[in-house]
């Protein structure tokens, strides 16, 4: 039976509670958590207990503090606004330039998540949305981030992407290309345009903006955290690639 102490609002407002007293002070005690929230001693170290096995606090002889989970959860959701803020404006301009779908992904898992989307889908491509997911296997963006966790030898498909730092998808009617966006080495996100196959094609032409879309938002992140490292990919193969039809020219602020 669920009573109104139990009931999952009332935890959820006990959980901020508990958080809330660690605003300030890098350690406090059983006693001082629970002379600041007003909550019943046992309540309180129940509670404290619990937090402590999710990594949400930690705790050395009687004192806590902040967990390694919740600094984490607190750094992701940081990185993501700065890269959904730096991102937005290339996306509308890769999503001008090409007039494909454009997503700004990162993994989760097994899966994408998307952060972003920008133009409505066709007939042919499958509706998508923001915070929606799909199998990482499926889809560019999962692709280019899966190529960039494996071994070289574990999956010779994903580590030539990784190498190429591009993604080609092909689904039939829909296909679509994925660029990372790179963190000290390490793909952080993803970007892709979509798109019917018949209007779509998958080589390094059509690659190309991706791939400047991809750079740009890394310089960017650059300009407002110089922690970051140049986008996954080869400039031999930059160099190397043929000469593109021409096509409208990207401009980014």
């Amino acid at each position: 039976m669920t009573t109104a102490d139990t009931a999952p609002t009332a935890i959820m407002e006990r959980i901020s509670l508990v958080l809330d007293t660690f605003e300030g002070p890098g350690h406090l005690t059983l006693a001082q958590v629970t002379r600041r929230t007003g909550l019943p001693r046992s309540t309180t170290h129940r509670m404290l207990e619990r937090l402590v096995a999710m990594r949400w606090l930690s705790r050395e002889g009687s004192n806590y503090e902040l967990g390694t989970r919740l600094i984490e959860l607190g750094s992701l959701a940081v990185q993501q606004n700065r890269l959904h803020s730096a991102a937005l404006p290339v996306l509308h301009e890769l999503h001008r330039v090409t007039g494909h779908i454009v997503h700004l992904g990162i993994l989760d898992g097994p899966d994408v998540v998307y952060l972003a989307k920008i133009g409505t889908p066709g007939a042919a491509v499958p509706e998508s949305r923001v915070g929606g997911r799909i199998t990482a296997a499926r889809s560019p963006i999962g692709r280019i981030l899966l190529a960039d966790t494996v071994h070289h030898s574990a999956d010779p498909h994903l580590s030539r992407i990784r190498d190429d730092g591009i993604a080609f998808v092909n689904a039939g009617v829909v296909c679509g290309i994925g660029a990372p966006v790179a963190h000290n080495g390490s793909a952080i996100a993803a970007v892709s345009i979509c798109g019917p196959s018949a209007t779509l094609r998958l080589d390094h032409n059509a690659a190309a903006p991706v791939r400047i879309a991809a750079s740009t938002i890394v310089r960017r992140l650059r300009a407002d955290d110089g922690h970051l490292a140049p986008v996954l990919q080869r400039r031999d193969q930059l160099r190397a690639m043929p000469t593109a039809t021409p096509r409208p020219h990207l401009q980014y602020a």
